[in-house]
This record gives structure tokens, C-alpha cells and sequence, in this order.
């Protein structure tokens, strides 16, 4: 009890607060933005966002895979989120009906998480997310998020938009870049002791800049007196097929956020994940989802941008973790602090969020780098990324000739990309013209 109230302690502790603080604050932003909801109940969102990620931090730390790894709202359902809002528009499905069909996908995707645990099946995906499915997905995943942090950075609206009448806000903008830039300084040039502190140095300052500077811009959380609706705020359960079957796809490729965090922390903590690992960790993911389908949140997964923080940070040790959660579900519960914190400039996190999530870059090299690629095998791999690359640039209306089953699972480059990286990982033996090229040297 004594090491909870020490200075190294509560300090580390404060800067897991404010790293879950900035991943998960920006999501119900940018969902109510792209779901055109009012303040209040974006706050709300907020709230709740606090509280159940803050419990669910908690359970895996004590229950769960028991790793200080942030159990958040996936950034592969946050693209998700973002891209349909974008590409249903189009296809004249209303966002209540998009919000309605989310719920009902994501409740029975938390079921499915919840079934991959209890039947113990977790390593059965395993063996599918090979190093060249993790590597492809890795990239993609960071491409998909880094898209939404510079869009946060430069002040883009989020969701269906008519893109003639965006421009960037160059004053915010620039702020953006800068204090990206002081981030990456203080990751690269500072002593260690200061180095692990450069995410929560880049908050505070960019923060305090940013109330300097830009006095007069309005937060988006300032009036949260209105009652609300904190049960299915995106719409009442209903079913649209195409939206449905893109969550279930969806649900079973988030496993691999679970397989990447576990996985790419062994190294880090000397230990190999366990069947008991997989079974409570996919159980507690499971229960979030459908917590967050009921109240208007992204689904959950375990963070494998942790391992970026840890890395940068050099801090193993579970205690801050849990100090870090505990405050996170304190300031859920605490209405003043959530409306306090809440005022977070988007355009900050977004800047501190994207430095953080450059890491990913080097988190997909470490999995290529298991690979011996080749002139013949190469395929393996360049076929997923840049098809998937190249379907994140395409407008929705390219995709108006597919049948609305399918539309919105084709028209997502992150779902496509890892997809595809599954299939041909799974049924080509790529290893064997690795060996055949060493043959003919």
C-alpha cells in the first residue's frame, strides 16, 4: 500500500491517466461530431467512456491477461465508426439507422469475443495472425488512425461532409505541428528521467498554449446541463444486413489487437501468453463490447499502442497502471472533473496521439522483419497493403455498384487489407520460395 503513495509511483501512474485520457477523450469527440449528437450528449458519451474504461483497465489488470496494457475503444472500430458514417451517407442509409444496426452487430460481436474466450478457441486465432497478418495489420491500423489524428490536428470535421467547403484552420494547425515536434524532441534528445514524461509534457504545455493563444475557441463540451439519453444514444437497436456483417467480420479481426498487445509485450515482461491469458482476456474485452454497444461507445480491445508507451516510457512495473485506470474511472464518477478534462482542445490530443501512434510504424517492422522476403514471395504482403491503401483513398461513390450486403465491409481498406493478409498467409506455403530462391543463390 506504501508504494502507491510514492513520488516514481504516482507520477508514472499520473502519465498512464493521461496517456488513456488522450487515447480514449478524442473517440466520443469524433463519434458525436461524425453522429451529429448534441453537447450533452457528447459529454455523456464521455462520461461513460471514463467509467467503463476505466473498470476495464482495472479487471484485466487484477483478473485479465493482468499486463499493464490499456483496454480502450479500438482504433479499428473507431476507423470503422468513421468509415461507414462517411460511406453509408452515400448510400442513403440515416444515422439513426446506422447507429441502430451498430448496436445490434456490436452486441452480438461482444458475444462472440466472450465465446472465443470461454471455449477456449483464442489460440486457434492465434495461428492464424501469423507475423506477415500482424505486420500488414499493424501498417494499415496506423495509416487508418493517423488519418484521424491529422484531421484533429488541422481542424478537418469528422464524419459525411461536403469536402468544397473544408478548409484547414492554418493558426490551430500550426500550433498542431509544433507541438507534435516538442513531443518528438523530448522523445529523442531528452535524458530518460524525462523522456518517460513526454507524452503527459506535450499535453500540459500544448493545453496551456492552446488556452493562450485561442481564447476564444469554443470547446465542444461546455453545455451538459440538458437531460440525455445514456442508453443507445446512437439509436435504438435495428438490423441492417450489410451493417451487421461488417461488425461480425469486424469483431473477429479485432482479435488480432489481442493477439498483437499480448504477443508484442512477451518480450517485454519475459513471459509467454498463456490459453488463461487468451480465455480472461477476450472474456473482459467481450463484456466491454457489449457495455459499449448499449451505451453508444466504440468497442473495446486491448491497446497494442501500449507497447510504444512502454517502450518509451521504460516503466513495467503493474502498479502505475492501475493507479493510471483508477483515476481514469474516478474522473467518470466524478461528474466536475469529467467536465473539466473534457475540455481537452481536440486538435492537442490529436497532435500528442499522433506521435504516439508513429510507433506502430516500428511495431509493423518487427513483424516483417520475422519474414524473408523476396522477388516471389513478396506478394504475400504487398498485395493486402497497398490494396488496402489504395481503398482508403477512394471516395464512397466508387463503391455504389456492389450489393449493399457488402458494400460497407468492400469500401473499408483496414477490413479489406487484413483480409486479404489472412487468406494468402493461410493457404500459400510463401516459405517455400524463400527457400527456393536461397536454393538458385
Amino acid at each position: 500500500m506504501n508504494r502507491v503513495f510514492e513520488t516514481q509511483n504516482l507520477l508514472a501512474g499520473l502519465q498512464w491517466f493521461f496517456f488513456i485520457f488522450a487515447n480514449i477523450v478524442i473517440i466520443p469527440i469524433t463519434i458525436g461530431e461524425a453522429f451529429e449528437l448534441s453537447q450533452a450528449e457528447v459529454v455523456s458519451l464521455l462520461q461513460m467512456s471514463f467509467i467503463v474504461t476505466g473498470l476495464a483497465c482495472l479487471t484485466q489488470a487484477f483478473i485479465g491477461h493482468r499486463r499493464p496494457i490499456l483496454e480502450g475503444q479500438s482504433g479499428l472500430w473507431w476507423g470503422i465508426y468513421l468509415t461507414l458514417v462517411a460511406t453509408t451517407s452515400a448510400q442513403g442509409i440515416s444515422l439513426v439507422t446506422l447507429g441502430g444496426s451498430l448496436v445490434t452487430g456490436i452486441v452480438i460481436a461482444g458475444i462472440i469475443t466472450i465465446l472465443i474466450g470461454v471455449l477456449g478457441i483464442g489460440p486457434v486465432f492465434d495461428k492464424l495472425f501469423t507475423p506477415g497478418v500482424m505486420g500488414v495489420f499493424m501498417f494499415l491500423l496506423g495509416l487508418t488512425l493517423i488519418q484521424i489524428f491529422l484531421k484533429g490536428m488541422l481542424q478537418i470535421p469528422f464524419g459525411n461532409i461536403d469536402e468544397s467547403q473544408v478548409v484547414i484552420n492554418l493558426p490551430i494547425a500550426t500550433l498542431s505541428i509544433f507541438i507534435a515536434l516538442v513531443v518528438i524532441i523530448i522523445s529523442i534528445k531528452s535524458p530518460p528521467q524525462i523522456r518517460s514524461y513526454a507524452l503527459l509534457i506535450g499535453i500540459i504545455f500544448g493545453w496551456i498554449l492552446f488556452v493562450l493563444l485561442f481564447p476564444n475557441e469554443g470547446s465542444t463540451m461546455q453545455d451538459s446541463s440538458s437531460k440525455v439519453n445514456k442508453l443507445f444514444p446512437l439509436g435504438a437497436p435495428v438490423w441492417n444486413t450489410g451493417i451487421v456483417i461488417t461488425v461480425v467480420i469486424a469483431s473477429l479481426l479485432n482479435t488480432s489487437n489481442t493477439f498483437g498487445a499480448l504477443k508484442g509485450t512477451d518480450v517485454l515482461f519475459n513471459k509467454t501468453t498463456t490459453k488463461r491469458d487468451y480465455v480472461t482476456s477476450f472474456s473482459i474485452t467481450g463484456i466491454a463490447t457489449i457495455a459499449a454497444g448499449i451505451f453508444g461507445l466504440v468497442p473495446y480491445a486491448p491497446y497494442v499502442s501500449s507497447i510504444g508507451f512502454l517502450k518509451q516510457t521504460n516503466i513495467y512495473d503493474k502498479l502505475p497502471f492501475i493507479i493510471g485506470s483508477f483515476l481514469f474511472f474516478l474522473m467518470g464518477i466524478i461528474t466536475p472533473i469529467g467536465e473539466f478534462f473534457s475540455l481537452l482542445p481536440l486538435s492537442v490530443g490529436s497532435a500528442v496521439l499522433f506521435v504516439a501512434y508513429l510507433q506502430l510504424f516500428n511495431s509493423s517492422i518487427d513483424f516483417f522483419k520475422q519474414i524473408t522476403f523476396n522477388t516471389l514471395n513478396v506478394y504475400r504482403s504487398a498485395i493486402p497493403l497497398f490494396v488496402g491503401v489504395v481503398i482508403m483513398t477512394f471516395p464512397a461513390s466508387y463503391f455504389e455498384s456492389f450489393p449493399v450486403t457488402i458494400r460497407p465491409f468492400i469500401s473499408n481498406g483496414l477490413l479489406v487489407g487484413i483480409v486479404l493478409a489472412l487468406i494468402l498467409e493461410n493457404i500459400i506455403n510463401w516459405d517455400k520460395f524463400a527457400t527456393s530462391v536461397e536454393k538458385k543463390i
